[in-house]
């Protein structure tokens, strides 16, 4: 759903622009109080894996292929305002690098893929995990509900934003059906990808999963032992030493040495598990996708270009600013071998977003740091 130049019209392209900067900006502050010195590094691995499976559209009708947006899966694994900035690292790297998105757009792209998918899907995944009893399996099911409605969500916005500021004339009425009627689709295949990722990560380190807190830990039971005499309902008391009359020890001194009554022991608190090997699972699988499996996609033309061509919205499409990038259309420039061209550039944006990703969110956690260090 990547809108090329030319879609939108400028003052509402500025607009967006606006309204896309102040998400950014508020995201930046929010993500202060979702990101901790394990999650500021997974954040970025997020962003490098969204662009890696947004590479492998799938088909979905007849002529017609989608691919991941990733803003609910963004939202559910590291926070809603962290998930933001995760797509707009994203978006941004796809505008720069590869040309896929315009320039001029980015606002509209930002507003529309990475504001609005994990608004949508954020919301409804906590209202669904609230009401629905607090098991694991919720939060896959949440997920799942959350990603297939956040795509069609996204279409609706689009076609508002070219209602607006639409350069070609087409009837919105014929837009809005086209749009939301494929999308609807995508949002199947969005779902099913989120619902699995999110079910993997949740079924091996719940504790990494920022919508799964409260969610998938225990309550703590406190049970007393079977072999304790006391009778039902009474209450077990520790047996405590009973102390001397003040008149009886007045001037009597303690023998040097005499240890003080211990009090209870304090619990141990649970060791933090390091996230490492969560760390370089993720990082294996989105280079495997946009290596490897990237080959593989759809050549079919998104939900998006689909609707473009059949509506007559592309009459009026600019040139990428990018058009000469060496990594333009996700191929590397003078490869002619066409896998080995896709794979090198895949790999090497999913090395460039992980860079500019963990780059964005260990500062947001510096920043948190330092805020905390001038308050204590």
């Amino acid at each position: 759903m990547h809108v090329p130049d030319g879609f939108i019209d400028a003052p509402v392209s500025v607009a967006t622009g606006v309204v896309a900067a102040g998400a950014v900006a508020v995201s930046l502050r929010g993500a202060r109080r979702e990101l901790d010195e394990r999650t500021a590094p997974l954040a970025g691995l997020v962003a490098a894996f969204i662009f890696a499976v947004q590479m492998l559209n799938f088909p979905v009708a007849a002529g017609t292929s989608g691919h991941l947006l990733g803003g609910a899966l963004a939202a559910i694994l590291v926070g809603p305002y962290t998930g933001v900035l995760c797509v707009s690292v994203v978006l941004l790297m796809q505008g720069v690098l590869f040309a896929d998105g315009g320039l001029t757009a980015l606002g509209v792209n930002i507003t529309d893929m990475a504001l609005v998918t994990t608004v949508v899907a954020y919301a409804l995944f906590r209202a669904i995990v609230k009401l629905a009893p607090h098991r694991r399996r919720t939060v896959t099911v949440a997920s799942f509900a959350a990603a297939l409605i956040s795509v069609p969500a996204a279409a609706v916005a689009f076609t508002a934003i070219y209602a607006l500021g639409g350069t070609a004339d087409v009837a919105i009425g014929k837009v809005f059906a086209a749009m939301v009627g494929v999308h609807v689709l995508i949002g199947i295949g969005e779902a099913a990808i989120t619902a699995l990722t999110v079910g993997a990560v949740v079924a091996v380190r719940p504790d990494l999963v920022y919508g799964a807190r409260g969610v998938t830990a225990r309550p703590l039971e406190i049970r007393s032992s079977p072999l304790a005499p006391a009778a039902p309902g009474a209450v077990a008391r520790a047996e405590v030493p009973t102390a001397e009359p003040a008149a009886a020890t007045a001037g009597t001194p303690e023998p040097a040495g005499t240890p003080e009554p211990a009090g209870p022991p304090e619990p141990a608190a649970a060791p933090r598990r390091s996230a490492r090997r969560v760390w370089w699972a993720g990082l294996a699988a989105a280079l495997l996708c946009a290596g490897v499996v990237s080959f593989y996609a759809s050549a079919s033309p998104d939900g998006l270009e689909k609707v473009a061509h059949d509506k007559g919205i592309d009459k009026k499409t600019e040139d990428h600013a990018a058009k000469d990038s060496p990594l333009a259309d996700y191929g590397v420039k003078d490869i002619s071998d066409a896998r080995l061209s896709g794979g090198l550039a895949g790999v090497i944006g999913v090395g460039a977003t992980l860079a500019v990703g963990s780059g964005v969110f260990v500062v947001v956690r510096r920043r948190r740091a330092t805020a905390e260090s001038e308050r204590g």
